[in-house]
C-alpha cells in the first residue's frame, strides 16, 4: 500500500476516532452504542481515571482534553500542522492510557486500543510528504 494512502488513513482514522469520542460525550451517539452518552457521565469517569486530581478541578480537566481532542482531529482532518497535531495526539493518548493504567488497569488500555492509537499518532508525527493537506497548499505559496 502506498505511503500516502496509509498516511491519509492514520489522519482520518485518529481525528474520527477523537469526533466520535467527543459526539459521545454530547449525547450524539445512541444510548445502545455510547460508552458516556452525556457529559457529567464523561466527567464522572474523568475523576475515576485521574483520582488524585481534586474534584473541583475535573470539569476543567475534562473541557481542556474535549477541546485538545476538538483542536486535534480537525487539524489531523484537514492536514494542517499534521506533524504537530499527530504528536501532540500521540502524547494526549498516552497520557490517558497512563491514568487509564493506573486507576482502573491495563485491561482497558488494551480492550480501547489507547496504546495503538498513540503509536500510530507518533508514527503518523513522523512521516513528512504532504497528501491531501492544506499544509502541502500553504508550503507552495
Amino acid at each position: 500500500m502506498n505511503q500516502n494512502i496509509i498516511k491519509l488513513f492514520l489522519r482520518l482514522a485518529i481525528s474520527i476516532g477523537f469526533l466520535s469520542a467527543v459526539a459521545d460525550r454530547f449525547g450524539f451517539w445512541q444510548k445502545e452504542v455510547s460508552a458516556w452518552g452525556n457529559w457529567q457521565s464523561f466527567l464522572d469517569y474523568t475523576q475515576v481515571i485521574n483520582p488524585i486530581v481534586p474534584k473541583s478541578l475535573i470539569p476543567f480537566l475534562g473541557t481542556t482534553a474535549t477541546v485538545a481532542e476538538i483542536i486535534f482531529a480537525i487539524g489531523l482532518l484537514v492536514g494542517w500542522k499534521t506533524e504537530l497535531f499527530a504528536k501532540l495526539s500521540g502524547y494526549l493518548l498516552l497520557v490517558f492510557a497512563l491514568a487509564m493504567s493506573f486507576s482502573t488497569g491495563i485491561k482497558g488500555v488494551f480492550d480501547y486500543s489507547v496504546l495503538s492509537a498513540s503509536a500510530a499518532a507518533f508514527a503518523l508525527s513522523l512521516m513528512k510528504e504532504k497528501y491531501f493537506e492544506i499544509d502541502g497548499v500553504l508550503s507552495k505559496k
